[in-house]
């Protein structure tokens, strides 16, 4: 069987460790993608162009967590792709939260004192959301991106990102638990599971049980039982 080449992008100021648990089986070859610098004022359609330089094999499969899950979108805008997850993330600007959506129209967002990345424990709570409070020491590990010009231009970027109208052949997975993107806002088509916004961590035995098969094409959404793999 010919090798599916998939590309994992992480959330926003996260490594790509934060895949280093998952499993897949052959055909599948996995590529982990780093966040690069922004450059000033940069658009996020040019940013997934840079991004899709890294990109070294054709009509690959792109799969993006959080921001990771907005960045992807974008790439399949710009490379043919297979398939497009979408994990922990929105399918459009409808479905952030309201706060996110108010920020928008006031712009609060660039008042934030970034100075606070400096702090671990108030950067992994906004980038991963109020689940990780058990877990804090565990995911201290995974956020490898604190510079401030970043992470102003991420926020910004997730704040004011108007989606393609149209992203080919995606799959949206969310867990019903999510505090940074509810779930109360997402909208068909969507797979949800119980889990929280870092449930690529937390629910590795459902990601390594279904996402082989979503990717080989064995399974499709509508038949996955919806809840956490045993």
């Amino acid at each position: 069987m010919k090798t599916i080449h998939l590309y994992l992008m992480p959330g926003m100021a996260a490594s790509p460790k934060i895949f280093e648990i998952l499993e897949f089986p052959d055909p599948i070859e996995v590529h982990w993608l780093s966040w690069i610098p922004p450059k000033e004022n940069e658009s996020l359609r040019s940013y997934a162009e840079r991004m899709c330089e890294r990109v070294t094999h054709s009509n690959p499969v792109l799969l993006g967590v959080s921001f990771g899950g907005i960045l992807v979108q974008e790439m399949a805008q710009c490379i043919p792709v297979q398939k497009v997850f979408v994990v922990s993330s929105v399918k459009s600007e409808a479905e952030l939260p309201l706060t996110m959506r108010l920020a928008k129209k006031t712009n609060a967002h660039k008042l934030l004192p970034l100075q606070w990345v400096e702090n671990i424990e108030a950067l992994a709570l906004f980038a991963f959301g109020k689940s990780i409070k058990k877990r804090l020491s565990l995911y201290r590990r995974y956020l490898s991106e604190r510079d401030v010009d970043y992470l102003r231009w991420s926020i910004n970027t997730i704040v004011n990102w108007k989606a393609p109208k149209e992203t080919p052949n995606r799959i949206h997975i969310h867990g019903t638990e999510d505090t940074v993107f509810p779930i109360s806002a997402i909208r068909e088509p969507v797979l949800k599971i119980k889990g929280s916004h870092v449930m690529i961590l937390t629910e590795k035995n459902w990601f390594n049980k279904h996402l082989p098969s979503l990717i080989l094409g064995k399974e499709v959404p509508n038949e996955i039982n919806i809840g956490v793999a045993n």
